[in-house]
């Protein structure tokens, strides 16, 4: 029995090396990644973050980073931290009902705004398709304050509907959270359901995406990344948490931001995406509208919902993402970038918002993480 001891335990030191120098090789692989992600939050670019990487349908890395605070006592980021997910509240959950709506024909995307709400079809907005809306090239303001001149949500929709057009719709590109206010009505009106019930029925519960909502209970606040102080708020009612303000007018809930997750809920998303609209035995899209929706229409800026990468320009994609990839940002610190020809994706949630929105330093860590992603990964 002595005689064999040796090889026994040798035995078991080549088995402990064949399972843990995987798991090593992977964290070494990203060792740059983790640098500078830790040397961004030294630098303040965020309190912490939560970051996931995706290749060929597999999750290579998913870590969190930091605390909720720039302070020592403050709660660390772990992998369920939830975060505001501000305007990726667009492709995640306005986007993807209109997906399904308009492969389902309950709706045209050539259909003018005005045949579901005539009420909008006012002061030379008559001819906004729902295509207009979702490429950001209707004609709308971006961005109004509301709270300057409304205090419920119907005053809001009011408001929409009285607006003039900025530009003769079709002949620009400006990205508006009004249009996609006005597809969260659309929505509505055509389903019957709420934004937030239609979403959780048709991708948040059959996905298993249980930290993503919107108006997360009090229970969960001290699990949440605090944003920024709001001091417009000056009515009696109870602010929603969501930092976009006029989302909080409307209640928490809202077409253009609202929305509340983690990485790891977003991965299940994200992955039905890559995977061409199914995951794990369940078909939420046609392979041919994910290609629909994410394409690029000729020297177009935008895809339907989606935010394309820059050609021949600086993109929040970084330099080395392709021309096919699509994805979004998030005010608060957020986004989802996916290259389809690398079968790549990054994930990014922050709140570089906390304590204030006046820093903007994020802009150059955006790149520079997905361009040190590809290079981790050997894909440059």
């Amino acid at each position: 029995m002595t005689q064999h001891k040796p090889r026994h335990i040798a035995f078991l030191a080549v088995v402990l090396l064949a399972v843990l120098l995987p798991a090593a090789k992977a964290s070494d692989r990203f060792e740059t990644a983790d640098n500078l992600v830790e040397r961004s939050i030294s630098d303040g670019v965020f309190p912490g973050a939560s970051i996931a990487v995706m290749h060929k349908n597999k999750v290579l890395f998913h870590k969190s980073f930091g605390k909720h605070r720039y302070d020592n006592n403050s709660r660390p980021v772990d992998l369920g931290t939830i975060y505001d997910t501000a305007s990726l509240t667009k492709p995640i959950v306005t986007t993807s009902i209109i997906m399904q709506l308009e492969e389902r024909d309950s709706l045209d995307l050539d259909d003018r705004v005005s045949r579901y709400l005539p009420e909008f079809g006012r002061n030379g907005k008559e001819n906004i398709t729902i295509e207009n809306l979702m490429l950001h090239n209707s004609g709308l303001i971006p961005h109004r304050f509301f709270i300057e001149t409304c205090r419920t949500p119907r005053e809001i929709l009011q408001a929409i509907d009285n607006e003039t057009l900025q530009y003769p719709t079709g002949t620009q590109t400006r990205y508006s959270d009004l249009g996609f206010i006005t597809l969260a009505r659309v929505i509505e009106r055509i389903t019957g359901r709420t934004l937030e019930e239609n979403f959780r029925a048709r991708f948040s519960e059959p996905l298993g995406m249980k930290s993503t909502m919107f108006n997360p209970p009090d229970s969960l606040l001290s699990n949440i990344a605090p944003t920024e102080y709001d001091s417009r708020w000056t009515l009696p009612r109870k602010r929603p948490v969501v930092h976009d303000h006029n989302a909080a007018l409307l209640g928490g809930v809202a077409g253009h931001a609202g929305l509340f997750s983690t990485t790891g809920d977003l991965i299940l998303f994200t992955q039905m995406i890559m995977q061409d609209g199914e995951y794990n035995g369940t078909r939420y899209f046609k392979p041919s509208t994910v290609q629909r929706f994410t394409r690029r229409e000729g020297t177009g800026k935008r895809a339907l919902g989606w935010d394309l990468r820059t050609i021949g320009g600086p993109s929040s994609a970084g330099q080395y993402f392709s021309d096919d990839s699509f994805g979004h940002l998030g005010y608060t610190g957020t986004s989802i970038w996916i290259d389809p020809k690398r079968n790549l994706a990054v994930i990014t949630l922050t709140n570089r918002v906390h304590p204030t929105s006046e820093n903007i330093k994020i802009r150059k860590f955006r790149p520079k993480l997905h361009d040190t992603v590809v290079e981790c990964l050997g894909l440059e």
